[in-house]
């Protein structure tokens, strides 16, 4: 269900606005303490390493159930006033495997595109690509909007996801998801993110990109 009752306004945000980035992991045995969680470790050195403007970080450990993931979302959405939430674990065919259920369930727009692209990335690597469900959606409130983005568990697809395919010289192969994501966040009001270019390029129209900021 929608949670705008009309037409918003563009929102606009204060230049200079820190990034502020909520990181979900999904996993029984890592949130009940069975064994260590890698999927926020990988996201917070991805991220580290990727971004060059200003960012923080909410992150959440949680169980694969449906009511938990939800409630982590909106939490990280309409509380903390998170910009670009990304959750790790919990999208495959397993009865477990609730993730995008619950992502589509706190929607306001889905983004198929992002999906669509995780699986070419990583049919790159193994045929089993095509078991994941991974979606990508924007949940909006009056006066605020984000990106929710479903990745993998596992650090190595994290960052291929992430980064896309490059070949021996360097040179991008195929385009990771996050090359999208900064234009995205610009549409949805959200702060201009800055990406380190040897890493991940972001790719926005000629019209929105500003001039780089000089590091500090």
């Amino acid at each position: 269900m929608s949670l705008m009752t009309s037409e918003p306004e563009q929102m606009t945000v204060a230049d200079g606005e820190k990034l502020k980035i909520g990181l979900v992991s999904i996993s029984d045995r890592a949130s009940a303490g069975i064994y260590q969680d890698q999927g926020l470790p990988a996201l917070q050195e991805w991220f580290g390493k990727a971004l060059t403007s200003p960012w923080e970080m909410v992150t959440r450990l949680i169980p694969d159930e449906r009511a938990a993931i939800e409630q982590a979302l909106i939490a990280l959405v309409d509380d903390e006033q998170c910009h670009l939430v990304i959750t790790t674990g919990g999208t495959g065919p397993s009865r477990r495997d609730v993730t995008p259920e619950a992502t589509l369930a706190v929607a306001t727009k889905e983004m198929p595109g992002f999906g669509e692209q995780m699986r070419q990335i990583s049919l790159k690597f193994v045929p089993t690509a095509i078991l994941s469900r991974q979606v990508a959606v924007i949940r909006e409130t009056p006066d605020h909007a984000a990106l929710i983005l479903n990745l993998p568990g596992q650090p190595k697809s994290i960052k291929e996801t992430l980064e896309g395919l490059k070949d021996a010289e360097g040179q991008q192969v195929v385009a990771g998801i996050f090359a999208a994501v900064p234009y995205c966040v610009d549409l949805i009001g959200g702060p201009y993110i800055e990406t380190d270019d040897c890493v991940c390029k972001a790719f926005r129209p000629k019209n929105a990109i500003r001039a780089k900021t000089p590091s500090a």
